[in-house]
């Protein structure tokens, strides 16, 4: 099953969603901004996008510029600094199984189906 980690006030979020439905596949929508990861699911996703914590992380964010920026952060920090504030996630993230993207350009969901 496909699935979407979405936020529907982001601009290339719709445009990954509008790329899932062309596909006639199922598929969940996960808004996570309102239903959080739990922190095995942050981890899971991390793994499956085979990258490290701080290249899922939006650092152009206000939050992270005046909370993290310049700090010296490990993975835990990182990773709890999503879970803590999901706002920081890159998105959209879609996940094909064992596989998953952050499909940014909409483009990149071509690689894990």
């Amino acid at each position: 099953m496909i699935i979407i980690y979405h936020n529907p006030r982001c601009t290339k979020s719709r445009e990954g969603l509008c790329e899932i439905e062309s596909l006639n596949q199922p598929f969940e929508i996960r808004k996570y901004l309102e239903e959080p990861f739990t922190e095995s699911e942050l981890r899971e996703v991390i793994h499956k996008l085979q990258i490290k914590p701080i290249e899922l992380v939006r650092t152009k964010e206000t939050i992270w510029i005046e909370n993290y920026k310049g700090k010296e952060l490990n993975d835990e920090n990182i990773i709890n600094a999503m879970l803590q504030n999901p706002k920081l996630i890159e998105r959209p993230i879609i996940v094909n199984d064992n596989k998953a993207v952050i499909a940014r350009p909409k483009e990149k969901i071509n690689e894990i189906l």
